[in-house]
């Protein structure tokens, strides 16, 4: 799953709950049900990770401009819904940049299993991904 499409889903569960924590939490949950829905992956970690940089600026620009959009009484729980969502992917940068995952191999084993990817996903995933971080930014700024 495109990081990107995480961060969208941490933003709305951010606005809805209010609550940093919960948001964390139930951002962290929806990581794992979004990896086992359908969604673009691929074989050969040098296509992949080619993909995973830019889909991870793209993700930080997004993770901004809907930090932004977010009304002062809800950017921190929107905030902490988008780090739930992205965290169990930190082992991808963590892996690029240091050579490992920071997480138990348990933890990386049970990530990978739940995945349902294919390469010939990617167009629908990066729809999604673009009209989610529209359609949340106008939900933010709405709640503002």
């Amino acid at each position: 799953m495109l990081i990107t499409n995480h961060v969208v889903a941490g933003a709305v569960i951010g606005a809805v709950v209010r609550r940093p924590a919960y948001a964390f939490g139930i951002g962290v949950t929806s990581h794992a049900v979004m990896d086992a829905l359908p969604h673009w992956g691929h074989p050969d970690y040098s296509v992949f990770i080619k993909v995973a940089v830019v889909d991870g600026l793209f993700g930080l620009a997004t993770m901004a401009t809907l930090a932004r959009a977010a009304g002062p009484e809800r950017r921190a729980a929107v905030v902490a819904g988008m780090l739930g969502a992205c965290l169990p992917d930190a082992d991808k940068p963590s892996t690029l940049f240091f050579g490992r995952s920071p997480f138990p191999a348990w933890v990386d084993e049970v990530h990978k299993r739940i995945q349902n990817e294919a390469h010939e996903r990617m167009p629908f995933e990066a729809i999604g991904g673009v009209v989610g971080s529209f359609a949340a930014r106008a939900l933010l700024r709405r709640l503002a």
